[in-house]
């Protein structure tokens, strides 16, 4: 072998330099700082979609919060009894006037309030003819269905043992506004002669009967109003533990005569059914979202394909001086996923705000979970890949003589 071919075999061969992570992000950012509108437009349709997801994630968690909230506040341990309808026609199926008394003997049972319908209207003057009810009602009451139902009174103070012997009532939040009552002191007619208003209720979401509704004391309501002493509604409260054992004795307990014709109802199950109701809506709009945030990685996607075809000069140029073809992949995919990550960025930020506006707006809590967050900013990454994975692949296939001289 001539000392001219062991020189040869002796020289290092050459191959191509690395691109570390640093310089793979310098070229990545430096094909898009020459396109800044092109890049915003594009960007701007990964942050519709995001945003529109965060929004829709982050406001329905706020609105179902706030009922968690509320039924954290008001429990699910109330159970109301009612009076059912009788498959016989002469069967009675009013409650016992003691039911209230023996539903709180049942052990578990905290507290029991109880109401009656009375048969009278609501009227601001004597003038209002009988027959404009407003879709208020009349009804006795006792002094613990305020505790029972752990409602607060927005103005002056709850009926009591005095106030409950005379002409004097509580209006509910909703009655109160319909008869234009503003505060207490001012008189409301009820059946022939007026009455005091005492107190006036703040809203109570397991009791809507309550907030169209003028309570009276059950004595005054026996001798001035007719009222025949039945219980119409019966409130209980009883521990966490025993509301399912509690509702099993009610029946018996409430009516021993006439089990069959009282009915139990859960009233929290209302403000439960909300809850999972907003999250079924929250499902369909994180649909629509997602669609949004496709159509967004399309825009990147034809941004991407756009840039290879303007940058062929370039990619040729590149290929010349060494760079491999996977350099030329890395670098679009590089250039996709940074604009896609701007995208998501400007959308997680534009969903939060919507959010706190809207919660700002209705007196929520702000609440955009964290995996919502999280899950936005990685679907803008794995859109970014798929978007660039084309474009990277064309400019690498280039092949550097023809982009040169096509340049």
């Amino acid at each position: 072998m001539s000392q001219l071919s062991r020189t040869a075999l002796r020289q290092p061969q050459l191959s191509p330099a690395r691109l570390g992570p640093r310089a793979v992000l310098h070229v990545g950012f430096a094909g898009l700082r020459g396109r800044p509108m092109r890049v915003i437009l594009s960007a701007l349709g990964i942050a519709i979609g995001i945003a529109t997801m965060i929004a829709v994630v982050g406001i329905s968690s706020s609105s179902k919060a706030q009922l968690l909230l509320e039924l954290d506040r008001l429990g699910t341990n109330m159970l109301v009894v009612t009076p059912g309808q009788s498959l016989f026609g002469g069967q009675d199926t009013r409650l016992p006037e003691d039911a209230p008394g023996m539903v709180a003997r049942i052990d578990g049972v905290q507290r029991v309030g109880a109401t009656g319908d009375i048969t009278a209207s609501v009227r601001r003057t004597d003038r209002i003819p009988d027959t404009e009810t407003g879709g208020l009602t009349v009804k006795a009451t006792d002094e613990q269905l305020l505790a029972t139902l752990r409602g607060k009174v927005r103005q002056g103070s709850w009926l009591n043992a005095a106030t409950g012997r005379y002409p004097s009532v509580v209006l509910g939040s909703v009655a109160a506004d319909r008869l234009g009552i503003t505060a207490v002191g001012q008189q409301v007619y009820i059946k022939d002669r007026y009455f005091t208003v005492t107190g006036i209720l703040d809203p109570l979401p397991l009791a809507p009967e309550i907030e169209r509704a003028a309570l009276v004391g059950w004595p005054v309501a026996e001798r001035l109003l007719g009222f025949d002493g039945h219980p119409t509604s019966v409130y209980e409260r009883s521990t966490d533990a025993t509301v399912q054992a509690v509702r099993d004795l009610i029946p018996r307990t409430a009516n021993p005569q006439n089990p069959e014709v009282v009915t139990v109802t859960d009233p929290s199950s209302g403000l439960k059914a909300q809850a999972a109701a907003k999250g079924a809506f929250t499902s369909l709009l994180l649909g629509l979202g997602a669609v949004a945030l496709l159509v967004g990685g399309v825009g990147v996607a034809n941004t991407m394909i756009i840039s290879v075809l303007e940058r062929r000069y370039e990619i040729g140029l590149r290929r010349s001086f060494g760079a491999t073809k996977g350099q030329i992949r890395i670098q679009f995919v590089t250039e996709s996923l940074v604009l896609s990550g701007f995208g998501g960025l400007a959308g997680i930020v534009l969903g939060s705000l919507a959010t706190f506006g809207y919660a700002a707006h209705g007196g929520l809590p702000w609440v955009v979970p964290l995996w919502a967050v999280f899950g936005g900013f990685g679907a803008t990454l794995l859109i970014g890949t798929i978007a660039g994975l084309y474009p990277a692949v064309r400019a690498a296939r280039l092949s550097p003589t023809l982009a040169l001289h096509a340049a």
